[in-house]
């Protein structure tokens, strides 16, 4: 129950519709109790039970009130059917069906404002577990399959909603009808009302035994899942790997088998939950036999009116109906809080890169970006050791070397998508930690190796950045990285949608698009993380030239696996194994004859 109300902290804002909820389950519980007192006096209208005379009662007091209501509606029937028995009939079949009409509508009533509830929960869950994805840091990630994450914004957040909301009508509704209810059958007979409280409570232990493994065989489905989803994403992401490595059987094998898993997990579940309905059916019926045989001799005993005892039944039955319905609650309940911890995981993820309390807002760049002794480690393995540099204003520095020395990783501790463990990074003297991200990242714009486009229009790609941007701005921005070119012979030119990934364009078609993005948001330190690695020669001759004419008045770090794109650098940075092992200028480095000599030779010898 400790994930239920935590759950229902987000109802909060809607405690209103909550209100109102209970209001009409009120009425309609009220109403649906009086439909079946009110058959009373349509039993006696039709068996004729009201020979006798009766006086019209005198009112003396709340204490003889039972007394009082039986009196009054005796000799209201008696009076009436004295004058004309069709109409005595026809009044008590309208009053009847006027109730059931009251009882019918407050319970649509009940359901239309717990709808704007359940739904308005689901939306800020949604949007908070949205908001939390695009928040935490990007070591979450690399630990969790996106496919996870997705089922559990999706199915298992549907869950809640088929569960835990579901409940929460049920916990005013049912337990009304039941109060309501029983309080009428007191007023008929306390003898047969304690006979049907003996056999509810053991029906409902009964019942709550199927359901205990319940939450954990509900964990398992949904996990199972979560991890199929995954490999559903993966195949999509890398079609072309598998159908180039014949690799279709071997995936369809791992899915094949998650699936297979889901089955057997999901047929457990279904079943155990299945046995429920069948279970509380039988016992249901098996307390109105007894009851029956119980009150039918009681009847023929003369201890109860005839008329009544069939009302009476009618109450008992409207007492199992909500009692099953509570038990089977029971069982959404333990579904759902295995679908609610699924979401509280990762709405309770502890952010460990977020601004610090008084986070400064620092102006535009202004001076260097340095480096001091920076020690970092993904794993266990340091990447990065005691790493110093230091980067001025308006300087264009380069970082090469072998795959693995910790070139990407500087420029994933500049923007913060980690934090150094050892040492510290500064901007114009402030230690980034100490500086809001978002004015830390409005400094910089990024082009990586792969380009990460969405599947949207060319405009929103470009203007990512900034919603505001004109038309003039992105077509100017598109002109600066060399791809007006092909996006005015677009369709729709720069409405035109480039699919998923940017799947309708080519390699260096999307990166020219990723240079115009960084063009666009005009930051004054540009981080360039191999982007031009991927390219044919041709297509990389065309970024090459954006990005030359982007760097020019910028502070640029350049993370370059091709050489010849570094060559025009202010400094040039040789890395081995997390650590500097040469810098300079191109010619300094090439006279010392050393490593980024050996590395251009080696360079030149593939080319």
């Amino acid at each position: 129950m400790n994930y239920f109300k935590q759950i229902l902290t987000y109802a909060k804002p809607y405690k209103r519709y909550g209100v109102l909820n209970i209001v009409c389950n009120i009425f309609y519980a009220l109403f649906g109790t009086l439909s079946f007192v009110a058959l009373v006096p349509v039993m006696k209208v039709l068996f004729q039970t009201t020979e006798e005379e009766y006086v019209k009662p005198v009112w003396t007091g709340i204490r003889e009130s039972k007394e009082y209501l039986e009196s009054y509606v005796n000799w209201y029937v008696t009076d009436v059917m004295n004058e004309n028995q069709d109409k005595a009939l026809v009044m008590m079949i309208a009053l009847v069906l006027i109730l059931f009409l009251l009882k019918n509508l407050f319970g649509y009533l009940g359901m239309y404002f717990i709808t704007f509830l359940r739904n308005g929960v689901m939306r800020d869950i949604r949007n908070e577990l949205y908001h939390k994805v695009v928040n935490l840091p990007i070591s979450f990630f690399s630990e969790k399959r996106k496919g996870d994450v997705i089922a559990r914004a999706t199915n298992d957040t549907q869950q809640i909603q088929t569960s835990f909301l579901s409940v929460l009508e049920l916990m005013v509704k049912e337990p009304l009808n039941i109060l309501f209810a029983l309080v009428a059958m007191l007023l008929f007979s306390v003898k047969l009302t304690i006979f049907v409280l003996v056999f509810i409570p053991v029906s409902g232990f009964i019942i709550s035994l199927i359901g205990k493994r319940l939450k954990k065989q509900s964990d398992r489905v949904q996990s199972e899942q979560g991890y199929f989803l995954s490999l559903l994403e993966e195949t999509l992401g890398g079609l072309k790997v598998i159908k180039g490595f014949n690799a279709e059987s071997r995936m369809e094998d791992t899915f094949t088998d998650s699936t297979q898993r889901y089955y057997n997990y999901a047929n457990k579940l279904e079943l155990r939950k299945g046995l429920a309905s069948p279970v509380s059916e039988f016992l249901g019926i098996l307390v109105i036999g007894t009851l029956l045989w119980f009150g039918g001799t009681m009847v023929f005993d003369g201890d109860i009116d005839g008329a009544i005892f069939i009302s009476f039944m009618g109450l008992a039955y409207g007492i199992l109906t909500p009692a099953k319905a509570i038990s089977k609650a029971s069982y959404g309940v333990k579904q759902g809080n295995a679908a609610a911890e699924r979401v509280l995981e990762i709405l309770h993820t502890q952010n460990t890169i977020e601004d610090k309390p008084g986070a400064i807002e620092i102006p535009a760049f202004a001076k260097a970006i340095q480096l001091k002794n920076v020690t970092f480690a993904y794993n266990e393995n340091p990447v990065l050791k005691n790493f110093t540099l230091n980067v001025e204003k308006g300087k264009s520095v380069a970082l090469v070397g072998q795959s693995g020395s910790g070139k990407s990783t500087i420029a994933n501790l500049l923007t913060r998508f980690y934090d150094v463990q050892n040492g510290s990074i500064t901007i114009d003297g402030h230690d980034i930690k100490n500086v809001s991200l978002k004015t830390l990242r409005d400094q910089m714009a990024i082009v990586t190796q792969d380009s990460i486009l969405f599947n949207d229009t060319v405009a929103v790609n470009v203007a990512l950045s900034d919603k505001n941007a004109t038309e003039e701005d992105i077509i100017k921005a598109l002109k600066v990285a060399n791809a007006w070119e092909f996006v005015k012979d677009l369709d729709e030119g720069i409405h035109t949608n480039i699919g998923d990934s940017g799947g309708k364009l080519s390699g260096g078609q999307k990166q020219r698009l990723s240079i115009a993005r960084a063009v666009l948001k005009n930051a004054p330190i540009l981080i360039l993380d191999e982007a031009t690695s991927a390219l044919d020669t041709e297509s990389e001759r065309l970024v090459q030239d954006a990005l030359e004419r982007i760097m020019k008045n910028r502070t640029s770090i350049v993370i370059a696996h091709r050489l010849s794109t570094i060559q025009n650098a202010d400094h040039i940075v040789v890395m081995g194994q997390g650590e500097i092992v040469e810098q300079g200028t191109h010619e300094e480095l090439l006279a010392k004859n050393g490593h980024y000599y050996a590395l251009v030779n080696m360079q030149s010898l593939r080319a």
